[in-house]
């Protein structure tokens, strides 16, 4: 067996999780990271560990070797499916739902499918790598860029795409969240293009915070909510 050192491992795993999430739709249980590896199970938790404190992916909290999310895949339902022509996605939120034609090659375009959180109708959209999806409906993200991983999970879950602005006060005056952003499709698309680019390539490494922010301004975003000037 070729020997590994510690970072190649992790990095094996990894590739590994998105290569696994990316053809079949689900998350890998050790066991098949194990043997899609050649790694030992202690090796693989201990990698998966790893990849969880660097915010490669998202381990359950009472299970450790179960992947919840590996952005822009998710294990749960979290309102969105992302349907390509032979895998079925759930998507981890608008953002991700958006992303998934532009991470792969094979997926020239997607159905991307929700429903309103307001008013449960639903949407379906075709998104590809051209040109922005049409339409009127727009994405509202509650948590501000800044807090996104103190509950990564929860963030996601609240990263929505309703049928217009009036949905989103409707929403927001029933559950008694604060607004956060709302986005244009037009404008979730460009920040879903380019965000996860190189994911499932050996060496990718997670933009810093000053990279992100100059993303984020690139793709037309302003403001406090994504740590930028207004």
């Amino acid at each position: 067996m070729m020997e590994h050192s510690r970072d190649e491992r992790t990095e094996d795993v990894r590739l590994a999780v998105y290569a696994h999430f990316a053809d079949t739709g689900r998350a890998p249980a050790p066991s098949e990271l194990a043997r899609a590896t050649g790694l030992p199970a202690a090796a693989v938790r201990a990698a998966l560990e790893e990849l969880h404190t660097g915010r490669d992916l998202v381990l359950d909290d009472t299970d450790r070797g179960r992947v919840v999310m590996a952005h822009p895949f998710a294990a749960v339902p979290l309102g969105f499916s992302v349907a390509g022509r032979r895998t079925l996605w759930w998507g981890g939120c608008a953002w991700d739902s958006f992303a998934v034609p532009h991470l792969l090659p094979e997926e020239p375009d997607v159905l991307v499918a929700t429903r309103c959180p307001a008013c449960d109708r639903p949407h379906a959209w075709v998104v590809g790598r051209e040109a922005p999806p049409p339409g009127g409906q727009v994405a509202h993200f509650l948590v501000p860029a800044a807090r996104v991983w103190d509950d990564v999970v929860h963030t996601c879950a609240h990263q929505r795409l309703f049928c217009s602005t009036g949905c989103v006060d409707h929403w927001l005056a029933a559950t008694g969240s604060p607004r956060g952003d709302v986005l244009d499709l037009a404008t979730l698309w460009r920040l879903a293009r380019g965000w996860y680019a190189g994911r499932l390539e050996r060496g990718y490494r997670r933009r810093d915070p000053a990279s992100a922010s100059a993303y984020f301004a690139e793709v037309g975003l302003r403001g406090a909510f994504w740590g930028l000037p207004g």
